[in-house]
């Protein structure tokens, strides 16, 4: 595949910022007459930065099976949201990132063609992108994701600086739970008809294995979620690596021939 390490101005973040992006080699999209390429916006997690699924997962030799391409943007601990006190990150990683990367690259611009998948933090942000933006994404992959977001400031073992920077990011724990940062707010209110195809996964051992429990639970029958766990597993790269081929997978992707 081709890797582009891509740095640019976010005129919404105000800073330079950077993503990593996939690309089909260059005969294969020549072979396809350089046909829009679905694009998997593939987003990491709270201690993390653009560069850790490529640092830590084979997800270039995965996605190199399919004619797709894989955009990792740069979010800081930002969950994937316009801060109460911080960046517009909600507004940079659904409106002004798509718009760059398919005025840059040979991406597909129509719902069919857009997906999302994250870990973690990364798995919160993409929830929160199918159920609030479903025009947008045809299919979404939440990854031991924090579901029960509304719940963060129910843990008292956390320290002071958890709750400030949970007062940075959402505002108060009543502003989290009743704006767009509760998922399963989102969820009650979204059409079934209209929302994405979903794919969970948590292991059993992850600490956040009980909200993905509780979210499923409520949500599964209302929307077409296809949940796995995984016996033993924890909230490591390894189960990620291996989860992240199965969604590809998953994926409506059009897989290529004579691919070693």
């Amino acid at each position: 595949m081709i890797w582009n390490d891509f740095h640019f101005h976010s005129q919404t973040l105000g800073i330079e910022t950077a993503a990593y992006v996939l690309l089909p080699d260059y005969k294969t999209m020549v072979d396809r007459e350089f046909q829009p390429i679905p694009t998997l916006y593939l987003l990491h997690g709270l201690s993390d930065d653009y560069t850790a699924w490529m640092r830590n997962t084979r997800i270039e030799q995965h996605a190199r099976h399919y004619y797709m391409a894989v955009v990792m943007p740069a979010a800081n601990r930002s969950f994937y949201m316009d801060m109460a006190h911080g960046a517009k990150y909600w507004s940079f990683v659904t409106e002004e990132l798509p718009n760059v990367m398919e005025a840059c690259f040979p991406l597909s611009k129509v719902r069919n063609g857009r997906f999302a998948a994250g870990l973690s933090m990364g798995g919160y942000g993409v929830m929160k992108m199918g159920l609030l933006k479903p025009e947008r994404y045809t299919a979404i992959a939440a990854l031991s994701a924090p579901l029960m977001m509304q719940e963060a400031y129910q843990q008292n073992e956390m320290d002071k600086s958890w709750f400030q920077e949970m007062n940075n990011i959402f505002g108060d724990e009543n502003s989290l739970r009743e704006g767009d940062g509760n998922l399963m707010r989102l969820a009650e209110r979204i059409d079934a008809k209209n929302a994405p195809r979903i794919y969970a996964s948590c292991g059993t051992a992850d600490f956040l294995f009980e909200a993905n429990e509780a979210f499923m639970a409520a949500f599964r029958e209302k929307l077409s979620i296809h949940y796995t766990t995984q016996p033993g597993a924890d909230h490591k790269w390894e189960y990620w690596d291996a989860q992240i081929r199965e969604v590809l997978g998953w994926l409506p992707l059009t897989k290529l021939e004579g691919i070693w």
